[in-house]
C-alpha cells in the first residue's frame, strides 16, 4: 500500500520584517550585496579561466570556490529578495526540498575545497621545492572533483533523511530559505534516529575537514615564523590570517547551524548566522582570495 509521505504541499518562509518600508530597504541592501557578489566572482572566474598566467593549482582552486559562492547565494537571495519586494514567502514542497539540496551541497563542497585549499598552500610554504611534484594539476583536478563528489553524496543523505519525514502539522519554515534545522522542525514524526545520523555524518565529515586546514595553516605560521626576512613575515602573515579569518567564519557558523540537535534551534539567531555564511563570506571571498593578489589584479587589468 502506498502512503503519502507528505500532507504540505507547500511551505511559508519567515520573513525578515513585516513593515514594507522596512522590507524595501533590506531589498534594495540584499540586492546590493547579491549584485556585488556576482560581480566579484564571475569577475575572478572570467580572469582564472582566461589568463594563461593564472593556470596554476592555487587559482584552479580559487575558480572553484568562486563557482561555489556564485552558486551558494544565488541558491537562496533570489527567493528572499521576491519575498522582501512582493511578500510572497510560499515555496512549493518540491521547490524547497530542491533548494535545501543545492545549499547542503555547495555548503558541504566549500567546506572540503577551504581544506584543500589550506593543504595546497601548506606545501606551497612549507615545501617549496617539492610543490612542483607533489601538486600537480592532474592532482588538482582529481581533488576538486572529490570535493564536489562527496558534497554530492553528503547533501543526497542529508535531504533523503529530511525529506522523507511525514509533514503534516505546521508549514511555516522558521528561515528565509529551506535548511535543514527549520524543515526538520516542521516533522510530525519523532526525529531522533535522523538527527542522529545527521550530526554524526555531519560531525566527521566537518571536523575532519577543520582538522585537515587547521593543522595546515599551523605549519604555514610556524614556517612563517621561521622565515628571517621581516618584510616576508608580515607578507605572509597578513596573507594567511585573512584566510584563516574567512576559514573560521565560514566553519563557526556552518558547524553552529548544523551540527547541533534541532531542539535548540533559534529562527532569529539562526537567520544572522546563515547570512554570515551564505551571503557574506561569498562577497568578502574575492577580495580576501584574489582581488588582494598582484597577479589577479594585473590578469584583471588584462581581461578588462
Amino acid at each position: 500500500q502506498s502512503v503519502n509521505l507528505s500532507t504540505v504541499s507547500e511551505f511559508v518562509l519567515i520573513g525578515l520584517s513585516e513593515v514594507p518600508a522596512v522590507r524595501f530597504l533590506l531589498f534594495v541592501l540584499f540586492l546590493a550585496i547579491y549584485l556585488a557578489t556576482m560581480a566579484g566572482n564571475i569577475t575572478i572566474l572570467v580572469a582564472v579561466s582566461t589568463d594563461t598566467r593564472l593556470r596554476t593549482p592555487m587559482y584552479f582552486f580559487l575558480g572553484n570556490l568562486s563557482l561555489l559562492d556564485i552558486l551558494c547565494p544565488t541558491i537562496t537571495v533570489p527567493k528572499m529578495l521576491e519575498a522582501l519586494l512582493l511578500d510572497n514567502r510560499v515555496i512549493s514542497f518540491t521547490g524547497c526540498m530542491v533548494q535545501l539540496f543545492f545549499l547542503v551541497d555547495v555548503v558541504g563542497t566549500e567546506i572540503f575545497l577551504l581544506a584543500v585549499m589550506a593543504y595546497d598552500r601548506y606545501v606551497a610554504i612549507c615545501h617549496p621545492l617539492q610543490y612542483v611534484n607533489v601538486v600537480s594539476m592532474k592532482l588538482c583536478a582529481h581533488l576538486a572533483l572529490g570535493t564536489w563528489v562527496v558534497g554530492f553524496f553528503n547533501s543526497l543523505l542529508h535531504s533523503s533523511l529530511i525529506f522523507t519525514l511525514v509533514f503534516c502539522g505546521s508549514n511555516r519554515v522558521g528561515q528565509y530559505y529551506c535548511d535543514i534545522p527549520p524543515v526538520l522542525a516542521l516533522s510530525c514524526l519523532p526525529t531522533y534516529h535522523r538527527e542522529l545520523v545527521i550530526l554524526a555524518v555531519a560531525g566527521v565529515l566537518g571536523s575532519s575537514a577543520f582538522v585537515v586546514t587547521l593543522m595546515s595553516y599551523l605549519h604555514i605560521l610556524l614556517a612563517i615564523l621561521c622565515m628571517k626576512s621581516s618584510e616576508s613575515r608580515h607578507k605572509a602573515f597578513s596573507t594567511c590570517g585573512s584566510h584563516l579569518t574567512v576559514v573560521c567564519l565560514f566553519y563557526g557558523t556552518t558547524i553552529c547551524t548544523y551540527v547541533r540537535p534541532s531542539s535548540t534551534y533559534s529562527p532569529n539567531q539562526d537567520r544572522i548566522v546563515s547570512m554570515l555564511y551564505g551571503i557574506l563570506t561569498p562577497l568578502i571571498n574575492p577580495i580576501i582570495y584574489s582581488l588582494r593578489n598582484k597577479e589577479v589584479k594585473c590578469a584583471l587589468r588584462r581581461v578588462i
